[in-house]
């Protein structure tokens, strides 16, 4: 096999972006891949990641797949996601560790991307996954959401805010045994609980 189909099959078992090591675990040898790139045949997404030239550019969805090691869509984007938002973000926003600066600036040169920036101890409260355009990345449910809507309600539109918070309450999957939890952990339970009661009453 030449070093052409080997990197072929790599990118149809791996996907869209592959990295370094990827081509490495398939039998290549680095200078093989030096070589791929060199004559155009693979173009550098970023720092260890390649592409096939000839293909189409990757989508959003895969290049945070494959770029973001950690990162949780969030707030606006998740919003949209779970049908709490009509407003499509023309940014992702994700939730990252404090300490994540520099990749987010990375990663920003190829996707949009607004962080938020979450302290450790809540970083991972509750994180799942969802599908975006075929795309597995992780994301925070439904009350974490609803949560941060509440942490971060001087940054978010009105309309997007009220939207949300009603568009929460009509849910059959809502979890409010989950939501209580979250807000007494993240400390917004009472601000929350404040506009909560009323529509869960009304």
């Amino acid at each position: 096999m030449s070093k052409y189909d080997i990197a072929n099959d790599v990118f149809d078992t791996v996907g869209e972006i592959v990295k370094k090591s990827d081509f490495i675990a398939a039998g290549l040898k680095e200078h093989d891949v030096y070589s791929l790139y060199n004559h155009g045949y693979i173009e550098r997404v970023k720092n260890g990641y390649y592409k096939l030239s000839a293909g189409d550019d990757p989508k959003e969805e895969h290049l945070l797949a494959r770029l973001m090691t950690q990162g949780v869509v969030c707030v606006e984007s998740a919003l949209f996601f779970y049908g709490y938002s009509d407003f499509a973000p023309r940014e992702w926003t994700i939730a990252v560790p404090r300490a994540y600066s520099r990749t987010v600036k990375a990663i920003q040169e190829k996707v949009p991307v607004k962080a938020y920036y979450v302290q450790n101890d809540v970083y991972h409260l509750g994180e799942t996954t969802g599908i975006f355009n075929g795309v597995t990345l992780p994301v925070y449910d439904r009350e974490r959401t609803i949560c941060d809507c509440f942490k971060y309600r001087t940054k978010l539109d009105n309309e997007i805010f009220n939207k949300a918070v009603n568009a929460y309450v009509a849910d059959t999957k809502k979890n409010l045994a989950n939501l209580s939890k979250y807000a007494k952990e993240m400390g917004v339970y009472t601000k929350m609980m404040n506009v909560m009661e009323v529509l869960l009453n009304g």
